[in-house]
């Protein structure tokens, strides 16, 4: 598992797949709160013959080494800068589900010239509401006192769709084993930084790179409407909706999300 050191920490990473021409910009997939790269699998195996692929465990995630304190989508998308200066790579298609989103869109807003394509992935552009961020808070203090196992055990059943649940526990199982691999510091970290992230709304309309925005049609977390609302605002955007997938879209319906991804660099 090579890691390397950028922005002040240890972090995790797989690069596989090396594209058909050296001029081929990397596809960066960065994971969702409180996951860790694992959650690519599928799409690794799928895309990996045709492209360059970069997935990395977020600060705290994973096996990327956790620091205290906030983690703002700043300090996030200065962590992936760091990554892909160290691996020598100028541009990328930065590919960001839920929290991950969040971080691409910080990426984008502090380094677009780093940034050949976007995918937004079951993610949203609002801030939290004062309801939602004090949730975060309270889910902080709860990983700080009792760790992560209360919320690998009521996680992934929120963000996966009943069939899911029902008929394929190996995906749930699997959902569970990233969140018991995340260090409570590092989710807490996470879950203030996304309480504290700015409304990114007025950055949509100048978003200058094609961008695939991609959520389940089940997806309660960030609902179908958010996604509809970005893809109509920024201006080269295509917008797919997979069926029978809640939050956890690329893993409850792993082919179809990758076939996305592949018409998508196609285009």
């Amino acid at each position: 598992m090579p890691k390397i050191r950028a922005n002040g920490i240890e972090i995790a990473y797989d690069r596989k797949g090396q594209g058909h021409h050296d001029d081929d910009v990397p596809i960066v997939l960065v994971h969702g709160f409180p996951y860790s790269r694992a959650m690519w699998d599928d799409q690794l195996s799928e895309l990996t013959e045709e492209f360059d692929m970069i997935t990395y465990d977020l600060r705290g995630h994973g096996e990327t080494e956790a620091t205290a304190g906030t983690y703002s989508m700043e300090l996030l998308a200065d962590d992936l800068k760091g990554l892909i200066d160290g691996l020598g790579v100028e541009q990328v298609v930065l590919g960001g589900f839920s929290m991950g989103g969040y971080v691409a869109l910080a990426f984008y807003k502090k380094y677009p010239a780093s940034v050949h394509s976007l995918l937004l992935l079951d993610t949203r552009h609002q801030a939290d509401s004062e309801q939602a961020a004090q949730g975060r808070e309270q889910l902080a203090q709860t990983v700080e006192r009792d760790g992560v196992s209360a919320l690998a055990d009521s996680l992934p059943a929120r963000m996966l769709t009943e069939a899911t649940v029902s008929n394929r526990p190996e995906v749930v199982a699997k959902a569970r084993e990233m969140i018991l691999q995340a260090s409570p510091q590092g989710v807490a970290g996470a879950a203030r930084g996304m309480a504290a992230r700015p409304d990114q709304t007025s950055l949509l309309p100048n978003i200058a790179v094609p961008t695939l925005v991609m959520v389940g049609e089940e997806d309660a977390v960030t609902p179908p409407a958010d996604s509809e609302y970005m893809a109509a605002t920024i201006p080269s955007a295509k917008l797919v909706k997979l069926a029978g997938a809640a939050h956890l879209s690329n893993m409850e319906q792993a082919h179809e999300f990758s076939d996305a991804i592949h018409d998508f660099m196609h285009d």
